[in-house]
């Protein structure tokens, strides 16, 4: 792995020499876009759209738009709004990690202390442990400033981006089902439904099923075999009634088990 970025965490004035590896990978398949003709690849160049040439990268720069044009920004100027928080993770406060909901996790990462901070990342690591709860900081990363979590996952220290609230859509235009009433006997059988499907969270049971067929597709058809293709068989309750439906969720699963 490599790291992608080098700094340190701030835990009051302590601080802890660290290096940023990406804790995520894709599963999915990579797939080349090509001309449907003659199966060349497809690429795609960066265009200046006045001259509609070519536009070498190290030509490139980025600008802010203005009535009178563009600021252009250097890469000074990124480090200069705020330059403590391009080199530190600073530790603002301490949370239950429980208390941030799912919709504003992003992106994990592993920290990796260097030589000189190792003491100092095990007594951060003890100390999440045992008081159970996480770090909430700042940093920037890209020029771009990130929101996070610090917590430990075993043995290691994890930075876990999340979205600011002002990320998170308001669900205000969504339509609910505000004006339903649903009868003590429908709640019962649903909390009955919940409980027989109640398991311990295991990680490693869910596969990414999908890519692995489509790969098997793939093999099929590079080799000129004619794929298997599984059948799409639709369940379909015996009722419209949705206690009914409920009942044949339960009895469904208790065959099942």
């Amino acid at each position: 792995m490599r790291s992608i970025w080098k700094g340190s965490i701030g835990f009051g004035l302590v601080n802890i020499p660290i290096k940023l590896y990406s804790a995520v990978q894709e599963s999915r398949i990579n797939l080349d876009m090509l001309d449907s003709r003659d199966h060349a690849r497809i690429k795609f160049q960066r265009i200046n759209e006045k001259s509609r040439k070519e536009v070498p990268f190290d030509k490139i720069v980025k600008g802010y738009p203005t009535e009178d044009g563009y600021v252009l920004l250097e890469d000074q100027d990124y480090e200069d709004a705020s330059p403590k928080k391009t080199k530190i993770i600073e530790i603002e406060n301490f949370v239950d990690i429980s208390n941030i909901s799912p919709v504003y996790y992003e992106t994990s990462y592993y920290v990796e202390p260097e030589t000189q901070g190792r003491k100092a990342y095990a007594l951060l690591l003890s100390t999440l442990q045992k008081a159970n709860k996480a770090g909430v900081a700042r940093f920037v990363l890209r020029n771009t400033e990130n929101l996070c979590v610090i917590h430990p996952v075993g043995k290691v220290i994890m930075v876990t981006k999340i979205r600011f609230a002002e990320e998170i859509r308001s669900f205000e235009e969504i339509s609910l089902p505000d004006d339903v009433i649903i009868s003590k006997k429908e709640i019962d059988m649903g909390m009955a439904l919940v409980q027989q499907y109640t398991s311990p969270f295991k990680i490693d049971q869910f596969k990414d099923e999908y890519s692995n067929e489509l790969l098997k597709i793939i093999k099929a058809k590079a080799k000129g075999k004619r794929p298997t293709i599984k059948k799409l068989k639709p369940e379909t309750a015996k009722s419209d009634d949705l206690y009914d439906q409920l009942m044949q969720s339960l009895n469904t699963s208790s065959k099942g088990a």
